[in-house]
């Protein structure tokens, strides 16, 4: 990578203290727009017009990529000539006026109530089983993410208030409540924890794997997919489906949008909305099967019959 794209990946783990996950992300697409460039011969970012990143999209486009993905470069191009004009006097930002291509907005998945009551209701007194139910009920009870599942310590959770305190995206942190259940399924879980279990930082975390180290998001993805099956589920069942499904039958029952965004941890209402979708399909297919008039074609075969 140039000098450049490195000091500028500097800046947003130094100072804007962004996930490796993000920081490998960018890294990816800057690399992308470096490697478009040297096949173009072009070798100082400031060279670059708005035509040049046209092209690029195109190119991504042309290679397949989904507009989603393609967005998150133009972001990562965008925010790497904003820190050039900040840093180093560069006069205008070339991506700034680029959109990328849309694509068509996938629904998220999620379980219906009486699935996730399903999932939920494996009964055994294994330690790992009832750590695995803690989990998937903390997932579904407060919405979080698996990435915050995994950093929570137990310093996080206010057992006699029902409330956990995570650490999101952009470092940002929430307090959310815990539901009786969920309480309930910590508790029997702590009980079986290794009381000395920490992790290299000396910090003490809540879900910790059969060695008494912080649990893995690569593990908890692995057992709750196990535990979807010991429970004779039809899908895999896997950490973000749960936060879904949390969204989906909290906006369903209250209908309040900016309460869900706020407790899903949503920087942007819109990204919220998508659960709106959610629910108007379920509203759709209540329509369909209870409408006289929306039967219209079951009606004609039973006619011509």
């Amino acid at each position: 990578m140039s000098a450049t794209s490195l000091e500028f990946l500097d800046y947003l783990r130094d100072v804007r203290r962004l996930s490796p996950h993000t920081l490998s992300n960018y890294r990816r697409d800057l690399v992308s727009l470096e490697q478009w460039c040297q096949q173009r011969d072009i070798s100082d970012p400031g060279d670059l017009v708005e035509a040049d990143i046209r092209g690029w999209v195109s190119y991504l486009h042309r290679r397949g990529l989904a507009g989603n993905s393609i967005q998150r470069s133009l972001s990562a191009c965008r925010a790497l000539f904003d820190y050039l004009g900040r840093h180093h006097g560069l006069p205008s930002n070339p991506a700034r006026g680029v959109r990328a291509p849309r694509s068509p907005r996938k629904l998220p998945r999620t379980l219906d109530v009486d699935q996730v009551n399903r999932f939920l209701s494996t009964g055994d007194d294994d330690a790992l089983v009832l750590r695995d139910l803690a989990m998937a009920e903390l997932l579904y009870s407060s919405g979080l993410r698996l990435s915050e599942l995994v950093a929570a310590n137990i310093e996080d959770y206010d057992r006699s208030a029902g409330l956990i305190t995570v650490t999101g995206k952009g470092s940002k942190t929430r307090t959310l409540p815990v539901g009786s259940m969920a309480a309930q399924a910590i508790e029997r879980w702590l009980v079986l924890r290794a009381p000395a279990a920490e992790d290299s930082a000396g910090t003490h975390p809540l879900f910790t794997s059969s060695r008494g180290r912080r649990i893995s998001q690569r593990s908890v993805q692995q057992r709750l997919r196990l535990l979807g099956r010991r429970g004779g589920m039809d899908r895999d069942v896997h950490p973000h489906m749960l936060r879904h499904s949390f969204a989906s039958h909290m906006l369903e029952s209250s209908g309040d949008l900016r309460a869900v965004q706020e407790l899903l941890g949503h920087a942007n209402i819109a990204t919220t909305q998508i659960y709106t979708h959610l629910d108007f399909q379920h509203l759709a297919k209540v329509y369909d099967n209870a409408h006289p008039r929306a039967r219209r074609s079951a009606r004609s075969d039973e006619e011509e019959t």
